[in-house]
């Protein structure tokens, strides 16, 4: 797949006139509330001066502070590792800058070559006020322009949030520069916007709102920068709390909002057309198991626009599992990139869901297993133990003395259509669930199954007793 195979389609005009309105309708509101906050306390609308940067944004202890300009535009990044390794190029989310990498940069400078950029707009970056100048062809020519300059041919691509946005369209439109890809709470373009909940700080209605000028920009200052308190919820610990001034830092004048919202205003608005070949870039896919502002039904049908691809779920982690749960996506991150090998899915005309997710090597079985270990540890942590009762039970198992390399046709259908119908159960109707582990384990352990028992469908939804799920090497 090359660059001529990409296409980027707009939205509709019907959904372009539903922004549009909801985002009159946003204005008005935030107005009245602007107005009646300023009457009950007036200072409340005036951001606290900071004029000196924490000593995290300009310590040289993760690595050197470059620039370079990209077609004009000067770029900040921060530089770690050897420059003959291999070059990983890390692109970070919203609101953000290159230091949502500070755990991942000493960790992966060993091994390569680290570029934790700050995305136009973003941190020492400039900051273009023009919305024109965030649309996603500029973005990736400046990208594309930044990988040339680095003096590679290819290299690695890890992305978060709409850090992991940009990442997408990147492997896409351009496959041969990308290595390996790694996108972080983050589908898929065509369901990003689809998967955002409502607990999302910037869900659509915040979406439909940053559409207007100049209001989104002051409306974030507002109460000392409350809304980056409300986001990075996992800073609000003492040893973490520096971070969270150098991002209030990073935020604090309206101009600081203008570029990332900008990214906002435009991006909404574009789509990877549905013809254009699928990603043939290995991509790694990660979600925090607590992330309650992405669905994970959104992450999982990303797959179907990738031809090989692994998806992890980490636990104890919600939408920054980089910095929530850090040695966890460090130990991941680093098995997709140098240890582990991506497991490869067969070519396939079609994109449904279950069919993307099978594979020369099953990724299918794979996939479920993850899945079903994430329910298993959340059933025995009592996490979801008030789910009303359908008996289920799960087991896992050491009993296959003979793991095979090869699984017949006939199997995989067979194992395709189980993963279909639990998925069926675990991400639409996860209300009828009882979870319970199993307390006994046979005593040889020589390979390794897992499965599931006892189920007892809810009316017309039809499921087998036993669901069998083999692993082999």
């Amino acid at each position: 797949m090359g660059a001529g195979d990409f296409r980027i389609e707009s939205i509709s005009a019907l959904d372009k006139f539903l922004i549009t309105f909801f985002c009159i309708c946003s204005g008005f509101w935030v107005l009245c509330k602007h107005f009646l906050k300023k009457l009950w306390d007036p200072n409340s609308m005036i951001p606290l001066p900071r004029d000196k940067p924490p000593s995290c944004l300009v310590d040289s202890t993760l690595g050197q502070h470059q620039y370079v300009k990209l077609q004009g535009i000067k770029y900040h990044y921060v530089e770690a590792g050897r420059q003959n390794n291999s070059t990983i190029l890390l692109l970070h989310g919203f609101p953000d800058c290159w230091l949502s990498w500070r755990y991942q940069i000493p960790v992966l400078s060993v091994h390569f070559r680290v570029i934790a950029l700050d995305l136009k707009g973003f941190g020492d970056t400039e900051k273009p006020v023009w919305r024109r100048s965030y649309k996603i062809e500029k973005i990736l020519k400046e990208l594309k322009q930044l990988i040339k300059l680095l003096g590679v041919t290819e290299c690695y691509v890890i992305g978060h949030d709409i850090g992991a946005l940009l990442g997408w369209f990147l492997v896409h439109n351009s496959p041969d520069l990308v290595t390996k890809f790694v996108s972080v709470s983050c589908p898929h373009p065509n369901m990003f916007w689809k998967s955002l909940t409502n607990e999302n700080a910037f869900n659509s209605s915040w979406i439909n709102f940053v559409q207007l000028p100049y209001l989104p920009e002051t409306d974030a200052l507002i109460d000392d920068l409350k809304l980056l308190s409300k986001v990075y919820k996992h800073l609000n610990h003492k040893h973490e709390s520096e971070y969270l001034q150098a991002y209030k830092y990073s935020f604090s004048r309206k101009e600081d909002w203008i570029g990332p919202m900008n990214y906002y205003r435009n991006l909404p608005y574009v789509r990877v057309c549905e013809t254009s070949e699928q990603v043939r870039v290995s991509t790694l896919l990660i979600q925090g198991n607590e992330d309650c502002g992405i669905r994970l039904e959104g992450v999982v049908r990303s797959t179907e626009y990738c031809e090989k691809f692994v998806l992890r779920v980490i636990e104890a982690a919600g939408h920054f599992p980089h910095q929530e749960n850090p040695d966890t996506f460090n130990t991941e991150v680093l098995k997709f990139l140098k240890i582990g090998n991506v497991v490869k899915c067969e070519n396939s005309t079609s994109k449904g869901i279950m069919g993307r997710m099978f594979g020369a090597g099953s990724s299918i079985v794979k996939y479920g297993n993850s899945v079903l270990v994430n329910v298993q540890n959340k059933t025995k942590s009592g996490v979801i133990s008030s789910i009303p009762s359908m008996g289920v039970n799960f087991v896992k198992e050491s009993s296959l003395v003979n793991t095979p390399k090869e699984i017949p046709c006939a199997l995989q259908e067979q194992i395709q259509t189980r993963i279909h119908d639990l998925l069926l159960i675990l991400m639409k109707k996860p209300d009828v669930l009882h979870l319970e582990p199993c307390s006994k384990l046979p005593e040889k352990s020589i390979g390794t199954e897992m499965y599931v028992q006892s189920i007892q469908p809810p009316n017309s939804l039809s499921l087998p007793e036993t669901i069998l799920l083999p692993t082999w090497k």
